[in-house]
């Protein structure tokens, strides 16, 4: 975080996403704001909340994307919730706090893995010597009831065990030994009944089985695998027996607390209009529930107590119908940046499918690539889609970038089926190869509402 100053960030934020320059530059500040927290006092640092933010814009415009690579370029835990899945305390269904429950799970997973790659060289090295005891188990030799003759031929006898270990050691890296199979015994937690689940049942079935999973002891089950897999498995039971979990759950939960970052989308679909009947209620319980996990209070978690109080919240929403002023004051206020998403047009959707390093045209030719076909968008035809892009938005329901998935995918239909028995074939697409597959879709309206 020292050297990712604002302006790197958004820097980062341009190689995936195109415009929305506003909505960059509030989660630049905001990140930022985590790492000037961090250097304060501590009697200040407390006192310092994370500037949550109100993302509004249309969908498709790159509201998850911006929440999600922000996270990955900082290696922050991060989990993106819809706040329309969840309902108020006494209805069935999933309640505001299992997302932090969620969070700090994936963090556990994060920091767990860190520390596995850590002591992985040292793993695999333990892995080899119980594979090797396996292949080779190690003679019975009594010394103490040995004559001076048998003891010599001990003497001997290990000499020899030592040079075939060494020789299978020698096989084992080379790969010579990848064709046999060994029997290995595989540890497992086994839950002796299930529930029957029915709707809103499964994440208790889900907790049940863990909670019981912990009292129950493992069992053993013996599998016959081949000798790639056994030291896989083996230096995976290995680097588990050299980790501190204690330690692990400890960092996993100040991580989610001091870096931790939640997207809660759909954010408008809970927001109540004024009325004080019909759904609208359960709309604005579920705001209520939301508040004291946004500003800051204690949820209790299978792997401990987590404080809410500095996890960043990026909230988005349409707002198409209900406007932001709608949320309940108290849940307005915790949200107190606020940056308007620009709509996409033809210029976007060009740049969208040609400059980010994961661009749309870079993929599909990168898929069709590995059956041999090199195929060659012209400027023409990428301007063609482009265009396309922005009249099927503006005719049916706007749904921005994510409507070049559907057009490309209809697009490419016919190449995708036929690619294998093309065979190393190149095919260039330009502006009439476009107009022919697309062009009666796209006047027919009906069609085009449909298909694209």
């Amino acid at each position: 975080m020292d050297n990712l100053t604002p302006r790197k960030i958004v820097e980062e934020l341009n190689k995936y996403i195109i415009g929305q320059d506003k909505a960059k530059k509030a989660v630049a500040i905001a990140l930022r704001n985590r790492w000037r927290r961090q250097r304060l006092s501590p009697d200040l640092k407390d006192e310092v909340l994370p500037k949550n933010i109100l993302m509004i814009g249309p969908t498709g415009v790159g509201k998850t994307e911006i929440a999600r690579r922000l996270a990955k370029l900082v290696g922050a835990p991060f989990i993106k919730v819809e706040a329309s899945k969840f309902t108020e305390v006494g209805y069935v269904g999933r309640d505001v706090e299992s997302m932090i429950r969620d969070l700090t799970g994936l963090a556990v997973t994060m920091v767990k893995a860190e520390y596995m790659e850590r002591v992985y060289a040292k793993a695999q090295t333990l892995s080899e010597e119980r594979l090797l005891d396996l292949l080779l188990p190690l003679p019975k030799l009594n010394r103490k009831l040995a004559s001076a003759e048998a003891l010599s031929k001990i003497d001997e006898e290990k000499e020899s065990y030592s040079e075939t270990r060494e020789k299978l050691r020698a096989q084992l890296r080379e790969g010579k030994l990848d064709n046999r199979y060994v029997d290995l015994d595989v540890r497992e937690k086994v839950v002796p009944f299930g529930i029957v689940s029915n709707i809103g049942m499964d994440e208790i079935e889900m907790n049940l089985k863990e909670m019981l999973g912990n009292f129950l002891p493992q069992k053993a089950r013996r599998k016959k695998v081949s000798i790639p897999e056994a030291l896989s498995l083996i230096a995976q039971e290995e680097a588990n027996k050299l980790i501190d979990m204690d330690k692990v759950v400890k960092e996993a939960i100040e991580r989610t607390e001091q870096n931790g970052i939640v997207f809660l989308d759909e954010i408008d679909k809970i927001a109540s209009k004024g009325q004080s009947y019909g759904p609208d209620v359960s709309r604005e319980g579920v705001q209520r529930d939301l508040l004291p996990i946004v500003e800051g209070s204690t949820v209790s978690t299978k792997h401990g107590t987590v404080k809410t109080d500095h996890i960043l919240f990026i909230a988005a929403g349409a707002f198409n119908v209900a406007k932001p002023s709608d949320l309940i004051p108290e849940l307005q206020g915790r949200f107190p940046i606020r940056v308007e998403l620009d709509a996409l047009g033809k210029n976007e959707f060009l740049r969208i499918l040609q400059e980010p390093q994961n661009a749309l045209i870079k993929q599909y030719v990168a898929l069709l690539g590995t059956e041999g076909l090199k195929i060659k968008f012209e400027k023409e035809s990428i301007s063609e889609i482009a265009g396309i892009a922005e009249e099927v938005n503006e005719k049916t329901e706007n749904i921005g970038a994510r409507r070049l998935h559907t057009i490309l995918e209809k697009l490419l239909e016919d190449i995708s089926f036929e690619a294998p028995e093309r065979k190393n074939g190149d095919l260039i697409i330009n502006a009439k190869y476009v107009k022919d597959k697309l062009g009666d879709i796209v006047k027919n309206e009906d069609l085009s509402r449909y298909i694209l």
